[in-house]
């Protein structure tokens, strides 16, 4: 993993990214439905689960946009990561509690899925907030709430204001017109990444449902 200092007097960014971190701190949410209506069929034809297969296609988008790798690292400083990885939430049905597990991302998603049922096989019964230690700092997080078809979604984050990477929370999928539709929303912070380059990756992350036959395996 690299992490690349941004030189912020020669950024183009650099009005936008001071207005929104000194001026007015904000972070806003955007929410859309995913048609996963193909996606889901493919899925289930071959027997991978839905979860991790969101996981890698969110963090597949994320990782082609560097306004959503862009974070301050441990020293304070300004840049973005080459590479993220997700950190996503497990729930435990038995105590109803989550815990949180990191997987290494994978641009080819048979890799990633391996690695992903790896860590669940070894982590997912693990009931410790932090399940898989020695998460790296090149990591953002995903959660699910699969119990309800949500319409929005507001994350509040109290805290100085100044963490930038996106948070995404997955809800409950349903059908609407002959179509499978999923509640998918995120948090972004003004600073880094406006209106636009959310909408870019809700976009990106349609395609990439409507064209899962191209990167899901074969067999």
């Amino acid at each position: 993993m690299i992490f690349n200092p941004i030189a912020i007097d020669n950024w183009s960014r650099k009005p936008y990214f001071e207005h929104y971190l000194n001026n007015v701190r904000c972070t806003y949410s955007m929410m859309a439905n995913i048609d996963i209506t193909r996606l889901l069929s493919e899925l289930k034809k071959k027997g991978i689960k839905l979860y991790p297969a969101l996981i890698h296609m969110i963090t597949k988008v994320v990782n082609r946009h560097s306004e959503f790798r862009t974070c301050f690292d441990s020293d304070g400083r300004l840049g973005y990561w080459d590479c993220l990885s997700p950190s996503f939430t497990i729930f435990h049905d038995d105590d109803k509690t989550f815990s949180s597990i990191w997987t290494l991302y994978s641009g080819e998603f048979n890799d990633f899925y391996s690695r992903y049922l790896d860590d669940m096989k070894i982590y997912g019964s693990v009931k410790h907030f932090a399940a898989k230690a020695n998460e790296p700092p090149n990591t953002f997080p995903i959660s699910s709430i699969p119990w309800v078809s949500f319409t929005g979604f507001n994350l509040n984050v109290y805290n100085e204001g100044t963490y930038l990477l996106p948070i995404f929370t997955i809800g409950k999928y349903f059908q609407h017109d002959k179509k499978i539709l999923l509640p998918l929303s995120g948090q972004f912070h003004h600073a880094v990444c406006d209106g636009y380059h959310a909408s870019v990756l809700f976009n990106e992350l349609q395609l990439r449902a409507d064209t899962c036959r191209e990167w899901l395996p074969n067999n």
